[in-house]
């Protein structure tokens, strides 16, 4: 039987802290930016971490060994 694949999307979306919580980027900032005001946009930026009941389920498609 062969390896299992690290899920490339999600390799490129999500990033392990020290601490070992997942960070993302929230979703909404790449198009479709006229209707949005500045302080949606402006919120957008910053990251935020995964919820902790998706933390499993995202570390096992970036570390397919586990």
């Amino acid at each position: 039987m062969g390896k299992q694949k690290t899920h490339s999307a999600s390799k490129k979306r999500f990033r392990f802290t020290a601490t070992g919580k997942i960070k993302r980027n929230k979703q909404g900032k790449s198009h479709i930016l006229t209707k949005k005001t500045t302080k949606r946009k402006r919120n957008l930026r910053q990251g935020t971490y995964v919820h902790e009941s998706q933390e499993k389920t995202i570390a096992n498609m970036i570390y397919s060994q586990k």
